[in-house]
């Protein structure tokens, strides 16, 4: 029950669940999750396993058991005060979950610890979180592209996060940050991406690691004339990242987003009335000979 209660718990706000685990991905990871508690509580499975109960009920949890489920409840309710999205909670729950699992069969049996262990690591080589492939508003730069386009139309705010595919983080970033590019992207205040994961002379122009152990993915920089002026998270003097939130209110009130978006909203109308005006013809100007052609036919 202390696996199954923060599972339990976010059904209320998760309707997408059931399509999730449609999904390899999410499938096999619950199944990965809920290993333990299946093979202890499920009839023919359980019988004959080692227990420490006085009852020798091989069929229930004994006291260890429940202290390691109820400490992983506990580490997970931890974890998740943290989390943003539907995404990352489910990531938390999954993590642990097999943490806690592994231990678990390492305490009955060495051997099915081992072959717990092994297809932990057979999933983890061969299945990876789905990508978010929704809606947005936003261009994904490479290592060339970047810079021409940052410095290519200096009027233009960019607003670019850098990421990469193999972070949890990211990921589940990527559907936020996708719903910020919808709602306020202008002609003036552009949404860009650029995976220094696969191009990694871009994180070291930009000082952003891609250490495993890193807290810098994923990071936004705003950039506007061209020049870096705010970055999240920020990264201190000894160069480490200083712990932030990536949740949709803190992107928008830390980048002023409203505020950027009314202001680049009405310079781009102001820039396409100077266009139009330049474009329309002057009254008493002489015309072309091909206009006066065309107005003699």
């Amino acid at each position: 029950m202390a696996v199954l209660a923060p599972l339990l718990a976010l059904l209320y706000s998760a309707p997408r669940l059931s399509r999730w685990l449609a999904r390899p991905y999410y499938l096999f990871s619950a199944l990965l999750s809920l290993s333990f508690p299946i093979m202890r509580k499920a009839p023919p499975l359980c019988l004959g396993l080692p227990t420490q109960r006085e009852d020798g009920n091989s069929c229930d949890f004994d006291w260890r058991e429940v202290e390691i489920l109820m400490f992983l409840s506990a580490i997970v309710m931890m974890k998740n005060r943290r989390s943003i999205t539907i995404e990352q909670h489910m990531g938390n729950i999954f993590m642990f979950s097999k943490v806690a699992n592994a231990i678990l069969f390492f305490r009955l049996d060495i051997r099915m610890g081992l072959l717990y262990l092994t297809l932990c690591l057979v999933f983890l080589m061969t299945c990876t979180p789905p990508l978010y492939m929704g809606p947005e508003y936003i261009k994904y730069f490479n290592d060339k592209t970047i810079d021409e386009e940052i410095d290519g139309d200096r009027r233009i705010t960019w607003l670019v996060e850098f990421f990469a595919n193999w972070s949890s983080e990211c990921q589940s970033f990527a559907p936020v940050y996708a719903d910020l590019s919808l709602k306020y992207n202008t002609a003036g205040l552009k949404f860009g991406k650029v995976d220094i994961g696969r191009y990694s002379d871009v994180s070291t122009r930009y000082n952003v690691s891609t250490s495993p152990l890193t807290k810098q993915l994923p990071t936004l920089i705003l950039f506007q004339g061209g020049k870096e002026v705010l970055r999240r998270p920020q990264v201190d003097k000894k160069g480490r990242a200083v712990s932030w939130s990536f949740s949709e209110e803190n992107v928008i009130r830390e980048f002023n987003l409203n505020e950027l978006y009314q202001k680049t909203k009405k310079l781009s109308k102001q820039r396409e009335i100077v266009e139009e005006d330049e474009a329309a013809p002057v009254p008493g100007e002489k015309l072309s000979e091909e206009a006066e052609c065309k107005k003699d036919k």
